[in-house]
Formats: C-alpha cells, structure tokens, sequence
C-alpha cells in the first residue's frame, strides 16, 4: 500500500506532460526540504515552485554551519542568487527548458481558522500561511505545500491545505524489500551440482544450475541439496560462475552463522569496493567489517572508522565541556566498544593488541565524526561508516565521491532505527544507496537477520 502511495505522490510532480490544458501546480517549500537537498526545485517537472520569504529568514540562521546543514543552506542561497541574476522574483523565474518558475513569495496574514487554531507566531505557522494565501488567491492552480515535518503537515491537512513529503530521493517499498533480500535461496539443487561447486575452486557456470536469469553482479546464494544441507556460493561477474564462499577468520572474529560468513567474505574480497551490511543491532555489521579492516591493514594507508553525530536533546557538539577528541568521545564509544571485542580474542600484551594501540597511536586506525569528511580525498583507504541509515542520500554520495583509488568503502546500519527526525525507511541515504547500486561489479549488500550478540539480546529482540 505504501508502494503505491509514493508511486502516486510522485505522478504528482508531473503536469503538462499528461494534461497539456492544466496549469502547472503550485509547490511550496518548506526549510527542511532545502536543507534535505539543496538541489530539491530542480524534480518537480514542469510545476511551479513557490519560496516563502519565512524560508530565506530560516535559512539565514544556517548558513554559518560547518555541518552538511550549513553546506544545503548556502548551496540553495547561491543558486538563488545565480538564478535571479539581476531579475526580480516578483513574477517569477525560470529554472530552466522543460522546468516550472521560482518565486520568493512575501509573507501573508492569517486567516481566521489559522488564528483559532494556530496561536504561536512561528516559521512553519508563518508557511502555512502562505501556502494557505496561495490557495485561496489562485484557484485555478493547485497548491501543495512540501516538507519533512510531520507535524506541520497534519496542521496543513487540518486546514484544508494539500500537504506532502519530498518524495524524489524516495525508494519505493517493493524495492527496499528486494533489497533485503538480495541473499537468494535455491532450494533442491542436485547433488552432483553441488559437489562441483565444494570441489571446483573455480566454480561452475551460472549456466548450468538451470537458474531463470543470470545473476546480478556478487549476487550471493543459500543453496539446499536434496537433505536441505546449505552451500553457501557467490556469483563471479568476470568468470560468470557460482563460487563457494568459504567461511574465513579475521583478526580473532570467526563468522557464526551464514549471513556472517556472507558479509566477511565482501568485506575481505579486494574486487569489492562498495558494501553495505544491512540489519538490526547485534548481528555484527561493524564488528564484522572492523575485524576486515585489520586483517587487511598491510593493504591500506589507513583504517577509517566513523558515524554521523546525533546529538541528544538537539544539543550540538559546541555546547558540550572539553576538546574536540572529549566532545566526540561519548559518540563513537559503540565503535571503540567493537575494537575492545577484537582485543578481547588476543591475551593481554599480545602483538596483536599491541599493534591495534601502534595503529590508533599513529593513526593508521582512525575513529572521527563524518563532520570532517567534506573536502577530504580519500586515497587507499578502507572507509567503515556506521549508523550511516542515520544519513541523507546527499551525505551519502558525499561520502562515496571522496573516494580515490585503492578505496573501500562499508557502511553499515539498520533501516528501522532512524534518529533523524526528517529521515525515514524509504528516504535515508542507506536504503538509498541498497537501491541504487545494486547489480554494480564493485558493490555488494548483505542484510543481516540473526543477532549474536548474547542469548539475552536475541530473546529481548524477539520478545519485546
């Protein structure tokens, strides 16, 4: 059902093409749209885009930011400015061949209903407003106010007003659910197959297992004989063959189960340079790519490790006491928690562990907040990016373009656990990437379902 919510809201942005007699529509963007995506009045087709001046005020209070935030806001300001070019907003500007008009929309009085009902004079009340104006003055064109405030869209439905999330960076669920399911299942596989998959290290032609189409590139299987004993295999794109994939140890973490085996051996093949590990907590994403990492060390300059910062109660890191390294501590404790796993495999004193502290000493082994990723380029690095569902789809493709040669990149995190408040399970930069990088020969995905991290972890996933 929500497939086909978004497939419909996303016609909406389409007008002429399908009605050549009907005005365009009317869209009126809210702050949070514009700090979403910077580029976001360039995907609404052929319709009109309205700014209400409340917006720019908002936006004035970004614009000083080191954040990404700070980045959209002064990115949409320059655009503006480039746009307009001397020209007044008063009628509106084009945005280009085959593209509506932009207008700064100045402020406008409450009607009765908003003063009844919406008592404080804040920005989002001041944009509904405006939206509201639009509607009742131009009858003809519908009017449609975009933001990523839940909130503030019930507020504007509540008052007759058309409201809608921004949909463009959106996935449609029937492809987050393929998605999750990129780890195929062949079931009944005859058993002289699969003894030449265990015994051909070179595998055996995708050709010959009588599958319906061939496989997408590192298109990973679960194949059942005839007494459901699994084969666990991968399919090569150079060689176009079905490969066993072999269960591997890294750096003291030895695989538990089939999705962990899977997700080691993308992690420690050189000809994957994109993986993401999908999955709820404690199935060992992090700890898994992080052990990875360390098994190949001698391959890369530096290990990377990072996560975006969310701050608690909406209190950014400039309140806190202390430095920079105290500041960010509290943050990327989970990440130094999965290190003190690996060390925990190696007794105290050992070269193992020894080497772990040589790494973080000179920073070969790096743990930072992604604030300080934008401008970098990273040249033979193996990049491990956590909570990454917690990003925008623009932060993610930041991240991935600052990549040089020799670089891997591994983001992890759990679709269902988002922080931000205007991300969601079809919009964040996690799915995002999932949806469009799959069936690339540099990429792979592995979503993770069983948890290992204790007995009572797993009972409390299940039960509560």
């Amino acid at each position: 059902m929500a497939g086909k919510t978004l497939k419909r809201f996303k016609n909406d942005f389409r007008n002429t093409d399908s009605h050549p007699g009907r005005p365009p529509k009317i869209f009126v963007l809210d702050t949070n749209v514009i700090l979403h995506d910077s580029r976001s009045i360039f995907n609404f087709q052929d319709n009109d885009i309205y700014i209400p001046v409340s917006v720019i005020e908002e936006l004035d209070k970004f614009k000083k930011g080191d954040d990404n935030l700070g980045y959209n806001a002064r990115a949409f300001v320059r655009e503006l400015d480039r746009i307009s070019d001397n020209t007044l907003f008063d009628q509106g500007i084009s945005l280009g061949k085959g593209r509506g008009h932009i207008k700064i929309e100045m402020g406008h009085g409450y009607t009765q209903a908003m003063r009844d009902s919406l008592i404080d004079d804040i920005p989002d009340h001041r944009i509904i407003a405006t939206a509201v104006w639009l509607r009742d003055n131009t009858p003809d064109r519908k009017v449609i106010l975009v933001t990523k405030d839940v909130n503030m869209r019930l507020k504007a439905k509540a008052l007759g007003l058309m409201a809608q999330d921004y949909l463009s960076d959106k996935v449609e669920e029937k492809r987050v659910v393929r998605t999750e399911k990129e780890v195929l299942t062949v079931r009944n596989m005859k058993d002289s197959l699969i003894r030449r998959i265990d015994s051909d290290a070179d595998g055996i032609p995708y050709s010959e297992l009588g599958l319906r189409r061939r496989p997408a590139c590192n298109q990973y299987y679960r194949i059942f004989d005839s007494n459901r004993n699994v084969t666990l295999a991968r399919y090569d794109n150079r060689s176009r063959c079905i490969v066993k994939v072999r269960p591997q140890t890294a750096f003291g973490i030895e695989p538990r189960n089939d999705e962990q085996i899977l997700a080691l051996d993308a992690v420690l093949n050189p000809d994957i340079k994109l993986i993401a590990l999908t999955g709820r907590a404690g199935t060992g994403k992090t700890l898994l790519a992080l052990a990875g990492a360390l098994a190949q060390a001698g391959r890369y300059e530096q290990i990377l490790l990072s996560r975006p910062v969310i701050p608690l109660k909406n209190q950014e890191l400039g309140f806190l006491p202390g430095s920079v390294e105290k500041k960010i501590s509290p943050y990327m404790l989970p990440l130094f928690d999965n290190l003190a796993v690996i060390k925990s495999c190696y007794g105290p004193g050992s070269k193992e562990v020894a080497q772990i502290d040589d790494m973080l000493k000179t920073e070969k082994l790096l743990i930072n907040p992604l604030a300080y990723i934008r401008g970098r380029s990273l040249g033979n690095v193996f990049f491990i990016v956590d909570e990454s569902q917690n990003l925008t789809p623009h932060e993610v493709k930041t991240i991935i373009t600052r990549a040089g040669e020799g670089t891997k990149i591994v983001f992890t995190g759990d679709i269902y656990q988002i922080d931000q408040p205007y991300l969601d399970f079809y919009s964040n930069g996690l799915t995002h990437l999932c949806d469009k990088f799959f069936g690339q020969s540099v990429f792979a995905h592995i979503n993770m379902t069983r948890g290992e991290r204790s007995e009572l972890s797993g009972l409390a996933d299940k039960l509560l």
